[in-house]
């Protein structure tokens, strides 16, 4: 089954602007959040979601 980036980025941003200041730099933090806020089972979409989301604020910070 193949993940399509357009969910993750989706579901990525949609996580980023409902909770802006739950989510760090930190993947692990990021992990647990993504688990706790959504329903998504699969530990493959989960965790991509999660770096999705790590990526965009170590970016962010960087800038």
């Amino acid at each position: 089954m193949a993940i399509k980036p357009a969910y993750v980025k989706k579901t990525g941003t949609l996580l980023m602007e409902r909770y802006p200041e739950a989510f760090s730099t930190d993947f692990e933090h990021n992990k647990e959040l993504v688990t706790e806020l959504t329903n998504i089972e699969s530990k493959n979409v989960r965790n991509r979601i999660a770096g999705y989301v790590t990526h965009k604020l170590g970016s962010a910070a960087e800038a």
